[in-house]
This record gives structure tokens, C-alpha cells and sequence, in this order.
């Protein structure tokens, strides 16, 4: 099972692997509890989840995604022209039958909640009975359980590694290692400079900060970003503490619990998507602002409100840029000791 397996043996795993080596097939890979092999490079791939479905267009594969699904954000700006000539199938979950109609020789995910076992667009074996593999990035599923919840809970503290064996999986699967290994070195160095950047803020000690995602409903306790959440990686990396303690992804937690925490800013998420009242980030501000609770922390009275891509907050190369723009926002602050 990929989840017994550790974030520094997963990175020597794929370093092995590619090496900007010629993929050999038929290619047989493992991919959270089950198995797929591919034949040859396949040349038309349905994507549920921006996450893969921005790789696939940074690795030059556009070519090859026949439709996409579930969108949280507009799609990156430079690749704006080709997502608009891909089949948009969902904005939010795709149905079994819509991926199948597009006769995909590859189906990828970014969550188990989507293809999984209790999968809401369908499950692996459903996929596998008319000879679709199905593939879910390993970083929804090493050091992570998603059996208990459908955003599920984190065991380890993200680790980046995860999102470049993804890349780096992904450009084996098409015989494009060398594209792979380009990327990955490019966001390497530049989540190295978003570090060193960081650590030049020398923040306070106690600095703390606290995720918002979205609420069901504005009067009710909100989803925040677990401990070992993407978003708890940003913040270790900074030396920040998150008053967060779960390690669900995505707990709800009392905005009374948050406020007696009194987080030193809060991250809240901008998106699209408008599933819920919360998910608009106006509608964020406008209830921090006048709500009594939320009112008297120290973030909301002080301005320390920070607008975040809510996919940045979700294991993406989206993570590394928002590493950037959280430090930059928090220089601004003027919070050294």
C-alpha cells in the first residue's frame, strides 16, 4: 500500500526512476491501493482536479487531455488560450458516465473522494471494468487516510516531495521524463527562494495564523486548514504556528475556539466556486468584519487579512507560488520583534 510508504522513500523511489530515462512499456504503477498498467503513452486523458490538470499542461500535454473537472480557481493565466479549447465537463464533479463518453485511455485524479472506493464520480474497479486505469497523485494518499472523512486526515506534515513524484509519475506515464525533470528543478529552486525569502521576515515566535477555506453556512463553524495540512507545510515554513491542532485536512472549528487562539492574521480562501455563501471572499471579509466574535481578534481589528487562491491551499504547484505571496503580505505587516 503507497500509504505505508514515507515522503524520503517515495523521492528516491522516482529520482531512481526517471532520470530523463525513456519510460519502458507496458508501464505498471501503484496508485493507492490499486494497480494500472499502460500499454503505451496515452493520448487521451480525462483530468479531475486542477491540480493534475495544470501539470499536464506545464509538461506540454495538452495535447492530450480529452476533458477536465472540478475547478476551484481560473486556470493559471499563461495557460488561459489552451484551457479554453479543452472540453470543460464539470466545474465541480464529472459523472461516470460524461468521462467514459469521452473514451479516455487514462483517467486522473487529484482526490480519492473523487475516484476511489467510495468515489463520487466512481471507483477504480468501475473504471478498470471497461478498461479505463484510473491514477489518483500520490499526494492524496501517502501519509494521508481518507477513510473516515471525504477531505480526510493527514498523519504527516505535507511534504513537497509528494507534489514532485506526482510531476515526475505523470511524465513517465507519457514518456516525457525530460520535460518532467525540467519542472521539477524550476519549482524546486523557486519554493528555495520563497523559503530563504521567509526566513528573512524574522517574525515573532508567537506569530500564529489560522486557514479559511469555506463554511457550509457563515453562522456556522467554518473549515480550517488542519495541522498537517498544505496549508501548515506554508506556515512551518515560515515559523509560524497554526492554532489549528486536528489533523484532518479540513476540520470545522469554532470560530469562539479560533478567536480564543486570537490567530495574529488570518488566511482566507478566493475563489470561484460558489457551493457555499463563504466560498465568496467578500462575503469572508464582510462576516470577520461585523460578526462580535470574529470582530475582536487581533487580525481582523489590526487589517491582518490575507486572500489566498483557495487551490493554493490544496497539494499543487499553486502551494509553492502562495509560499511566495504569503511572505510578501506578511513583510507588509511590519510584524518583527
Amino acid at each position: 500500500m503507497m500509504l505505508r510508504l514515507t515522503t524520503a522513500a517515495v523521492a528516491s523511489l522516482w529520482l531512481g526512476q526517471t532520470a530523463n530515462a525513456a519510460t519502458d512499456y507496458p508501464l505498471t504503477l501503484e496508485s493507492c491501493g490499486h494497480e494500472i498498467t499502460l500499454e503505451s503513452p496515452p493520448e487521451r486523458v480525462v483530468s479531475i482536479g486542477q491540480a493534475p490538470t495544470e501539470i499536464l499542461y506545464m509538461l506540454g500535454l495538452e495535447d492530450t487531455v480529452a476533458g477536465t473537472a472540478l475547478w476551484i480557481n481560473p486556470v493559471l493565466e499563461e495557460f488561459a488560450d489552451i484551457d479554453a479549447n479543452v472540453e470543460r465537463l464539470a466545474d465541480d464533479a464529472p459523472s461516470y458516465e460524461s468521462v467514459v463518453a469521452t473514451k479516455p485511455d487514462l483517467v486522473i485524479s487529484a482526490y480519492e473522494w473523487m475516484i476511489g472506493p467510495a468515489g463520487v464520480v466512481g471507483t477504480p474497479e468501475m473504471f478498470a471494468d471497461v478498461g479505463i486505469p484510473s491514477w489518483t497523485m500520490p499526494t492524496e494518499c501517502i501519509g494521508k487516510s481518507n477513510h473516515q472523512s471525504m477531505d480526510g486526515a493527514r498523519t504527516t506534515l505535507f511534504d513537497t516531495e509528494l507534489l514532485y513524484n506526482s510531476i515526475a509519475t505523470l511524465a513517465q506515464m507519457f514518456d516525457v521524463a525530460e520535460r518532467g525533470d525540467e519542472l521539477i528543478t524550476e519549482l524546486k529552486a523557486r519554493e528555495a527562494a520563497a523559503i530563504e525569502k521567509s526566513a528573512a521576515l524574522d517574525l515573532p515566535d508567537d506569530t500564529t495564523g489560522v486557514f479559511w477555506y469555506s463554511s457550509a453556512d457563515l453562522g456556522i463553524d467554518p473549515y480550517v486548514a488542519g495541522v498537517n495540512s498544505v496549508p501548515g507545510w506554508m506556515m512551518s515554513k515560515l515559523g509560524i504556528a497554526n492554532v489549528v491542532t486536528s489533523e484532518e485536512e479540513w476540520p470545522t472549528v469554532g470560530w469562539e475556539t479560533i478567536v480564543r487562539s486570537d490567530p495574529t492574521f488570518i488566511a482566507a480562501a478566493r475563489m470561484d466556486r460558489r457551493r457555499f455563501p463563504a466560498d465568496d471572499i467578500a462575503a469572508k471579509r464582510a462576516y470577520l468584519a461585523s460578526d462580535p466574535v470574529t470582530s475582536m481578534t487581533e487580525a481582523v481589528q489590526q487589517g491582518r487579512i490575507i486572500e489566498i487562491d483557495a487551490h493554493a491551499m490544496d497539494p499543487s504547484v499553486r502551494a509553492i507560488f502562495a509560499l511566495e505571496a504569503l511572505a510578501n503580505q506578511l513583510a507588509e505587516f511590519d510584524l518583527s520583534p
